[in-house]
């Protein structure tokens, strides 16, 4: 119990630390929009935080905009922006009317107007408008969500089927500058890849692309394979952008909320890429190489991990993190390893991670699960709760990627 409650509050705070409703205060401060129409556009899963921020911060109020966030992840009115919810992590219906009411919005601005683009993860899938038919964008998102790909890749390829992605959302608001303000979910922060880029330059090409496609068998349509081989902007002069957060920040408030719980801190890397199951084996061998310490100790990997698709099952990828480690801290005491999302949900569940024991193991021994098959199957969601291992916080407001964590406790 002592583990799982440090766990919980490692969770809590940590996140809490990096909503972003300060940064985009600090952001905006002082900045100055002129004397034309002013027009808010936030679109992520922590888009209706950053714009309730931006509006409370803003002397002077949006002329009008939209807020489009994940279904689920409103928390109500803002003024008069129009708030509206989408589809995550596969377009929807809701996504293509939300970024066509966004474009009519910010439709036949002038020069001496202003657009402020509020923007965070999970925007690729919440902000589109795509340039082949919305059926087959849809197929080709599962498509790359099943085969492992990771988020550069999946945006690459995004960016080159989209009328607002790959800066072409700025270009439909010139003349009009564009002041953006960015949450960031991948790492190292690439401007043009966070949800896919809709305010800045691309830099990724055609032939990138193609390549991706042809690496991991992608199926495309004629249509969708000649729009593919066209390129997206270079070059923007119309933009002003400003980033607010990343994963470090998320791991460095992690390790925060460790050291006052009495654990020694170590953040192995904050940029953890490889498939779930090995970076959750790899937390667990390093948890049982330091058994005999006599210290209690926290070691954090922050990230985004990949889960290639091999069943039908229910589950994310801090998910399968949590649950292949189960396998390798099986019998230590005191050991515990968890993983979870930022934005509170973790693949298409309701969970935004997992939390396994030295225990875990046994206990789905005895129901007659076994953690090799449930991984094969990518049902870590139904094994989880099989054992009161679900992270559950509901939609947190912002988005800044995953962390991993392993604690000895002493």
């Amino acid at each position: 119990m002592r583990l799982r409650n440090d766990c919980n509050t490692i969770v809590r705070e940590a996140i809490a630390q990096v909503r972003p409703d300060a940064a985009v205060a600090r952001a905006l401060a002082g900045k100055e929009f002129g004397a034309g129409k002013l027009i808010l556009v936030a679109v992520g899963k922590a888009a209706w935080s950053m714009a309730h921020a931006a509006w409370e911060s803003l002397d002077r109020k949006p002329d009008g905009g939209i807020v489009i966030t994940k279904h689920g992840h409103s928390e109500g009115p803002i003024g008069n922006l129009e708030v509206w919810e989408a589809g995550h992590p596969v377009p929807d219906d809701d996504t293509f009317a939300a970024t066509s009411r966004a474009l009519e919005l910010t439709q036949d601005l002038k020069p001496e107007d202003r657009v402020l683009f509020l923007l965070s993860g999970g925007g690729s899938a919440l902000f589109e408008k795509p340039i082949i038919s919305t059926e087959e964008l849809q197929d080709i998102t599962r498509q790359l969500l099943a085969c492992g790909a990771d988020i550069t890749e999946m945006n690459t390829i995004r960016k080159h089927l989209s009328t607002v992605k790959g800066g072409r959302f700025a270009l439909h608001c010139a003349p009009a500058q564009v002041f953006a303000v960015v949450l960031s979910d991948i790492i190292g922060d690439p401007l043009d890849m966070i949800a896919s880029g809709p305010a800045y330059p691309d830099s990724s090409t055609s032939a990138q692309a193609e390549a991706i496609v042809s690496q991991y068998g992608i199926r495309l349509s004629a249509q969708a394979a000649a729009v593919l081989a066209q390129e997206t902007p270079k070059a923007l002069d119309n933009v002003e952008t400003q980033i607010t957060g990343s994963v470090r920040e998320l791991c460095r408030a992690a390790a925060d909320v460790c050291r006052q719980l009495g654990y020694e801190p170590v953040v192995l890397t904050d940029s953890l890429t490889c498939q779930a199951r090995e970076a959750g084996s790899f937390l667990a061998s390093i948890a049982r190489y330091h058994q005999d310490s006599g210290r209690s100790l926290a070691f954090l990997a922050g990230g985004e991990t990949v889960v290639k698709l091999t069943g039908a099952g229910k589950g994310g990828r801090n998910q399968e993190i949590a649950l292949a480690a189960a396998e390798g801290i099986a019998g230590l005491r005191d050991t515990a390893v968890f993983s979870v999302g930022s934005d509170g949900t973790d693949g298409p569940t309701d969970a935004a991670g997992g939390f396994v024991t030295g225990e875990t193991r046994g206990q789905l021994e005895e129901k007659g699960v076994s953690i090799f098959q449930v991984l094969q199957d990518n049902d870590a969601y139904n094994a989880l709760a099989a054992c009161d291992g679900l992270i559950v916080t509901g939609a947190t407001g912002t988005n800044v990627n995953d962390v991993a964590i392993a604690l000895i406790r002493r």
